[in-house]
């Protein structure tokens, strides 16, 4: 059990954490009552999964000890069941924009993604969205990402591809899911960090952060940002898909990757507290 001293702190960077997504929700009309909800269904569901021994489900018993909550309400919602997750996974237009970056069968003689005809069936766009986003329409799939800048239909027909991510503008379904799995993602190395055992080793996250930087920069910055950054995580990509399993081994699959993102802030006072 953790010291007061601990908790106090835990709670204090949870209030912290849980600022830009108090903002977001409320931005989007979520209401104080949703998010208890949500809230509590995760605390029972965590305590149900993670906390049992030897391997077994917890008992309603310590989990209602766990997460403060009467026996009543965790029964209640073990047996409602936890709703549906969002989607960690790669979404679908970025599983086409990755095939279309790595799968031979759409790149030219120099390893670079080929303009593609729109129909075929061999190294055509149809072929693309078949084989790495099934039963989405092609048409429909060129529209979302013609809507993102990543590609344009050239005047004698092929499409070409502009960009290698995959960057909704606005707030829609793949949106809401990325936003979930970043900080999904951040939150499940800085839990295994913090609480690993010695003979884990720690996982890599580092941030470069100045505090008096020139505010005029901040242009200079998102160009330099977006250009090494963007060049780093298609290395990674390139490094993770060479170490991909070509075979069914559903039990030696993991996933593995690195995330990187802007740091900014108005506010020096809030930002001196994440230094």
């Amino acid at each position: 059990m953790a010291s007061s001293v601990v908790r106090e702190r835990l709670l204090e960077a949870l209030g912290f954490l849980l600022e830009p997504v108090v903002m977001l929700l409320l931005k989007n009309g979520v209401t104080w009552s949703e998010f208890s909800g949500i809230a509590k269904e995760k605390f029972v569901t965590v305590a149900t999964s993670h906390f049992g021994i030897r391997g077994r489900p917890t008992n309603i018993s310590r989990t209602a000890i766990l997460t403060g909550l009467d026996h009543r309400e965790v029964r209640r919602i073990r047996r409602q069941g936890e709703r549906a997750p969002l989607p960690r996974a790669v979404c679908k237009p970025s599983q086409v924009l990755e095939g279309w970056f790595r799968d031979a069968d759409f790149l030219n003689e120099a390893g670079h993604p080929r303009d593609l005809p729109i129909k075929g069936e061999s190294g055509s766009f149809e072929l693309l969205v078949r084989r790495y986003a099934p039963a989405i329409p092609h048409v429909a799939m060129i529209k979302q990402l013609r809507s993102v800048g990543a590609v344009e239909e050239l005047p004698d027909g092929p499409v070409r591809v502009l960009k290698r991510a995959y960057v909704p503008h606005a707030l829609d379904d793949d949106h809401i899911a990325l936003w979930g799995s970043v900080l999904h993602d951040i939150g499940t190395t800085w839990e295994h960090n913090l609480m690993r055992d010695a003979s884990q080793r720690s996982r890599f996250e580092r941030r470069a952060v100045n505090l008096d930087v020139d505010r005029r920069a901040l242009p200079d910055f998102q160009e330099f940002l977006e250009a090494e950054g963007q060049a780093f995580l298609e290395r990674v990509d390139d490094w993770l898909a060479a170490h991909q399993l070509a075979s069914d081994e559903p039990s030696a699959r993991i996933r593995l990757g690195v995330g990187v993102y802007h740091i900014g802030s108005d506010s020096v006072t809030a930002a001196r507290r994440t230094k």
